[in-house]
């Protein structure tokens, strides 16, 4: 029996995403949307796809949350996109209001899913999903450290003109500003990154990481990212399905790992079929702790301000 994986939110990330699932043959998709017939449209046209792509995988949508029922994966990206000039933040408010009820939702059809929060502001998204979930913390995970580190895989490859298979980066903290791009722990076919790029340009680097999200919103205008977005998350559900124990960054909630209590943070996480299945602890300097906890403190503004 195949594996089924619910997308809430069928805009450009969560078809994307259910773009990807269907090329990988990982799973039956199910999309769902608020706006009537769209994600009926575009659940039809990519199902329509398979038999070109040689693809036994079925993909159908929905605005009747009966048809996630049972799902092994529930991915959200229902949400507002930011527009230029709009903060992550911005988003908070009307995100949360979604958020809460697409989980209540979601939990009352699938209640042995596992969640995968990919809605923004991250980090306060998934602190809301899990409070509203009930599940334990393995089964509610936010993705912004896949993302952020293929972000800074990239700068670095076109940097040093190499392929990005050979470039491996770590990026920690909360998704947005106050993220912790870690130049110490990325490394070229083994080589840290310190040893091959000059401090100056490592700083651009390690900027236009943290920009990433805006860089592309200024160029498109009227909307936000949603290949990488999506390739992040569909690494993230690929990992859990097939139980691969691959060690990948996601937002996590912490419960005294890094110092940091109660609050989802990006961590380097173990991803297999109970969901997160352990946070990985990492020997941090005096300046990347201080970085990190400067990111939870900001997490932790956004919480207290919706009551998560």
């Amino acid at each position: 029996m195949r594996k089924k994986v619910s997308i809430v939110g069928a805009g450009n990330v969560g078809a994307t995403c259910a773009h990807w699932i269907a090329a990988k043959e990982l799973a039956d998709v199910v999309l769902i949307d608020v706006v009537e017939g769209i994600p009926q449209g575009k659940a039809l046209d990519l199902l329509e796809a398979m038999p070109i792509e040689k693809r036994d995988v079925n993909v159908a949508g929905s605005n009747d949350y009966a048809a996630t029922a049972n799902s092994d994966i529930v991915v959200i990206t229902a949400g507002i996109p930011r527009k230029p000039g709009m903060s992550r933040d911005d988003l908070l408010h009307t995100n949360y209001k979604i958020m809460s009820d697409v989980v209540q939702k979601v939990v009352a059809q699938s209640p042995e899913s596992i969640l995968i929060i990919v809605s923004n502001p991250l980090d306060a998204m998934a602190q809301t999903a899990f409070r509203q979930a009930g599940f334990n913390r393995e089964r509610v995970i936010g993705m912004a450290g896949v993302l952020d580190s293929a972000r800074f895989r990239t700068f670095i490859a076109a940097e040093l003109n190499v392929s990005v298979e050979n470039v491996t980066a770590f990026v920690l903290g909360g998704h947005g500003d106050t993220m912790v791009p870690l130049a110490r722990y990325s490394t070229v076919a083994g080589i840290p990154i310190t040893e091959l790029i000059a401090p100056d340009r490592l700083a651009a680097l390690v900027q236009r990481t943290r920009d990433g999200g805006a860089e592309i919103v200024k160029y498109l205008k009227t909307g936000s990212a949603y290949y990488a977005p999506s390739s992040a998350t569909v690494e993230m559900v690929e990992a859990i399905l097939k139980d691969k124990k691959k060690i990948l960054p996601c937002a996590a909630y912490l419960e005294g790992e890094y110092g940091i209590k109660g609050y989802y943070i990006g961590v380097p996480c173990k991803l297999g079929a109970a969901g997160l299945e352990k946070i990985i602890e990492i020997k941090l300097t005096d300046e990347e702790d201080a970085a990190l906890k400067k990111s939870a403190a900001a997490v932790k503004e956004l919480c207290a301000v919706i009551g998560v």
